[in-house]
């Protein structure tokens, strides 16, 4: 398996007074994409503007790029789980955002087509490439296509889940059940999670084969 360059992780500027400087236990790791355009200044501004603390610990960046905002021994708000899904799912409430570490990947994530210029475009109105685009004939979260995740930026995922699999012995066993909201997910199991696997809400991140593939190689 890769192991982590550390040497490549660049370290962010971002407020102590941002996130949580405390330290719990992490069970899960959970993945997340930006909606968001090339770079991850507009993030860090939106977090640091919030008037909470929320964010995640990592940005990969669509080269393959690790920004580190945070160690990922400390925690900030990045689940937002309604108490209404713990109900609707039967479950007794329980935040899990001190115990899991949160990684957002830079994409524009949903996109919609735009049948008068035949392509497909982000929330912002930028063009996509067909090459770019993920299809999901069916619709996955009420779209039917996503930005693709680049092979660089799912190489980097890879390597920061086998680091913290071994730093924390967070289990990397494949959940197949990530991709809608998982009771497991919410009751705390440990292993890897979508933010998909806890809210019904949210579209991050969507099952492009090569995320699942990776995961699976794990």
């Amino acid at each position: 398996m890769s192991k982590l360059n550390l040497s490549r992780i660049i370290s962010v500027s971002f407020p102590v007074r941002k996130y949580f400087r405390k330290v719990f236990d992490k069970k899960q790791i959970v993945l997340h994409h930006t909606v968001s355009g090339n770079g991850i200044n507009g993030d860090i501004t939106h977090w640091i503007k919030s008037k909470f603390r929320m964010g995640t610990c990592i940005i990969v960046g669509r080269r393959g790029d690790i920004n580190q905002v945070f160690s990922s021994k400390f925690w900030a708000y990045h689940l937002g789980v309604p108490g209404s899904t713990y109900k609707k799912m039967g479950i007794q409430y329980k935040r899990w955002d001190m115990n899991s570490i949160g990684i957002e990947i830079d994409s524009y994530g949903g996109l919609k087509y735009n049948g008068a210029l035949d392509q497909w475009e982000t929330v912002y109105g930028n063009r996509i490439p067909d090459s770019n685009v993920q299809l999901y004939p069916n619709k996955y979260r009420g779209y039917s296509g996503f930005e693709k995740y680049t092979p660089e930026q799912i190489q980097s995922v890879k390597e920061l889940l086998i680091f913290w699999s071994d730093r924390y012995g967070i289990s990397l066993k494949y959940n197949a059940d990530m991709w809608e909201v998982s009771a497991e997910a919410l009751k705390g199991k440990q292993g890897v999670w979508s933010h998909t696997s806890f809210r019904f809400d949210k579209s991050d991140i969507h099952p492009q084969p090569e995320i699942i593939e990776m995961l699976k190689s794990l």
